[in-house]
C-alpha cells in the first residue's frame, strides 16, 4: 500500500531536491544558508505556495523552527495589525508573477510584532517559466519606532507652536487694541487743544498773540493728522511718510483758498516706524509753513513736494517760487529751531538753497536710523 504524501512532506521534499540540485561548492547556495539576512523560497506549483526552504536567519527573525515553517504559507506571519491593503498588493504581485517591495507588519511566533521590509521576486527557468518565489526580509522595527517617536514629537511641537501662536496672536490683538485706544485718546486730546487754540485766537485782539496762536494751532493740527493716519492704519507700528506728506500739504494749500497757487507732488511710499511719525510731521509742516509765511499765502506761487527712497536713505524735498514778503523774524527763527530740533532727533541732515525767488530745502534721513 502506497502512503499518500501530505502537503508539508511535499514541501520538504521539494526543498530537499532544490538543495540536492545545487553543487556542494555552489557559492550562491552557501551564501543563502550563511547570510544574516532572512531569506526563504516558496513553490507556487504546490497548493497554497508553501515555504520549501528558509535559512537560519529567517528562523531567528520569526521564532519558528525550519520544521514549523516548511510546508506553510507565509501568511502565518500576519496578524490583527497587518494592513489588508498591503496583503492585497502582495497577493496580486505573486499572482501576476512580478517583483514587489513592500513594508508590512508581521508577527513572530510569540506574538511580538515587527516591521518587515519584504522583497519578493519570481525565479524563472531557461524557458521563462516561474519555478519558485524568492523572498528576503529586513526587520526595521527600530527605524519605524524612531519614525513614530519623531512623528509624536513633531505633533507635540506643532501643538505647542499652535498654542504659542494663538497666545502671541491674542497678545498682538490686545496690543493693537491698546495702541489704537491710545492713538484715539491722543487724537481727541489734540482736537480739544486745537479747538481751544482756535477759540483763543478768535477772541484775542492782539495781532501778535493771534498770529502766535495760529502758528501753534498749525503744528497741533499736523500732529492731529499724524494720529488720524496711525489710527486708521491697520499696521499700527509703521507710518507712511509720503501718504501723510501729501495729505498735509493739500490740506494746508486748500485752507489758503487761493487760486494762484500751483501745487505739484512727486511722492513714493516710504514706510518708517511709527515712533518717527511726529518729528517727521513737524518737519514737513515747517517746510510748507515756511513757504506760506514767505509769500505763498499772500501772492501765491508754486510749491513742489517730493518724498522718495534712494538707496540706503530717503529724502523730503520742498521747493517753492514765491514773491517774497516781510516775514516776522521771531516766527521765522522759531520755525528754524523746530526744524533743527526734529532733524537732530531723527539724525537727519538738512540743506537749504535760495536762488532769487526760489527756495529749496532737502531733508535726508538714513533708512537704518
Amino acid at each position: 500500500m502506497i502512503e499518500k504524501m501530505t502537503p508539508r512532506q511535499g514541501a520538504r521534499d521539494a526543498g530537499d531536491r532544490l538543495v540536492a540540485d545545487q553543487a556542494s561548492e555552489n557559492p550562491f547556495a552557501a551564501a543563502f544558508k550563511a547570510t544574516r539576512m532572512p531569506m526563504l523560497i516558496t513553490d507556487p506549483h504546490q497548493a497554497d505556495n508553501p515555504i520549501i526552504f528558509c535559512n537560519r536567519a529567517f528562523s531567528d527573525l520569526t521564532g519558528y523552527s525550519r520544521e514549523e515553517l516548511v510546508g506553510r504559507n507565509c501568511r502565518l506571519l500576519q496578524g490583527e495589525g497587518t494592513d489588508m491593503a498591503a496583503i492585497a498588493r502582495l497577493r496580486d504581485a505573486i499572482s501576476e508573477g512580478r517583483d514587489i517591495s513592500i513594508d508590512i507588519l508581521n508577527y513572530r511566533k510569540d506574538g511580538a510584532p515587527f516591521w518587515n521590509a519584504l522583497f519578493v521576486s519570481p525565479v524563472r527557468d531557461a524557458e521563462g517559466t516561474i519555478r519558485y518565489f524568492f523572498a528576503s526580509q529586513l526587520d526595521f522595527t527600530n527605524i519605524k519606532s524612531k519614525e513614530a517617536e519623531l512623528a509624536r514629537a513633531r505633533h507635540i511641537a506643532e501643538e505647542e507652536v499652535a498654542e504659542r501662536t494663538a497666545d502671541l496672536t491674542e497678545a498682538l490683538r490686545a496690543k493693537t487694541a491698546l495702541v489704537h485706544e491710545v492713538d484715539h485718546r491722543v487724537k481727541n486730546n489734540l482736537l480739544t487743544i486745537a479747538s481751544i487754540l482756535k477759540l483763543q485766537a478768535r477772541m484775542t485782539t492782539d495781532e501778535t498773540v493771534g498770529r502766535t496762536l495760529m502758528s501753534v494751532l498749525n503744528r497741533v493740527e499736523a500732529l492731529s493728522t499724524v494720529q488720524r493716519k496711525l489710527l486708521n492704519d491697520e499696521d499700527v507700528g509703521h507710518f507712511d511718510v509720503a501718504d501723510f506728506a501729501k495729505t498735509l500739504i493739500v490740506d494746508i494749500v486748500s485752507a489758503l483758498r487761493r487760486t494762484d497757487i500751483v501745487l505739484t507732488t512727486d511722492v513714493h511710499e516710504v514706510v518708517v516706524p511709527a515712533t518717527k511719525a511726529s518729528p517727521l510731521a513737524l518737519i514737513i509742516n515747517e517746510l510748507v509753513g515756511d513757504a506760506v509765511r514767505r509769500g505763498l499765502s499772500q501772492s501765491g506761487g508754486e510749491i513742489h513736494l517730493e518724498v522718495r527712497r534712494l538707496n540706503g536713505h530717503f529724502l523730503i524735498r520742498v521747493a517753492d517760487t514765491v514773491q517774497p514778503v516781510t516775514v516776522d523774524p521771531e516766527e521765522e527763527a522759531f520755525g528754524f529751531k523746530m526744524l533743527e530740533a526734529c532733524c537732530r532727533q531723527l539724525r537727519a541732515t538738512m540743506e537749504r538753497r535760495v536762488t532769487g525767488d526760489r527756495t529749496e530745502v532737502v531733508v535726508t534721513l538714513m533708512v537704518k536710523d
